[in-house]
């Protein structure tokens, strides 16, 4: 498996960096913050890193999906945070099983621990919010995060996975991704119409 340099790659910590550290509260991220946030040379990325940072983005969902589990009263809300749950841990499942055919270990990096550090924060300040004030805040987030996992799919993690298996398998799950936007993106609306009638 090839590497590939950092200059190809430094959409993805700059996708995430700009989008998720932030928006778990329904507030954009300070462009200072996150400049700060995006390593001086981003990390070059081989197929084993590239099945860890899927492996990591998709396991931070299913873990947000427990929080809104845990918070939610909103049958709307729970039913997606359960399709999260479910849709997320079926692709990492996909992803061991793959990896373990292929005698892969997935690579741990600087991408996938500056994502998991932004989704602890995230949750923490999910983690205060209660009753509608927490929906909100989650689909925001949940519409963010799926904005930029699709950004990073198709400018970074697609296009430099050398390996045709994990790439069928990261294109199927860009598929999932597109439908889990489209759906927090019209529930998010649905639950902001049904606060402005009330």
């Amino acid at each position: 498996m090839r590497s590939r340099t950092g200059a190809q790659l430094s959409s993805l910590p700059l996708i995430l960096a700009l989008v998720l550290p932030g928006c778990a509260d329904g507030q954009e991220a300070e462009p200072e913050a996150a400049a700060a946030a995006v390593p001086e040379a981003a990390p070059a990325l081989d197929d084993a890193t590239i099945a860890h940072v899927a492996v990591s983005a998709n396991a931070i969902d299913a873990d947000m999906g427990e929080l809104a589990l845990e918070k939610s009263r909103d049958a709307r809300v729970r039913s997606f945070a359960e399709t999260m749950i479910r849709d997320h841990r079926g692709v990492n499942e996909q992803a061991v099983a793959l990896a373990t055919r292929l005698g892969v270990t997935p690579a741990d990096n600087d991408v996938s621990r500056s994502l998991v550090a932004d989704a602890e924060a995230a949750r923490a300040r999910l983690a205060r919010l209660s009753g509608a004030e927490f929906d909100r805040a989650y689909l925001e987030r949940e519409v963010a995060y799926h904005q930029a996992v699709l950004d990073a799919l198709d400018t970074t993690l697609i296009p430099n996975t050398t390996n045709d298996e994990l790439r069928a398998l990261l294109t199927t799950a860009r598929g999932a991704v597109a439908a889990h936007l489209g759906h927090a993106e019209a529930l998010g609306a649905e639950l902001a119409g049904s606060a402005g009638g009330q």
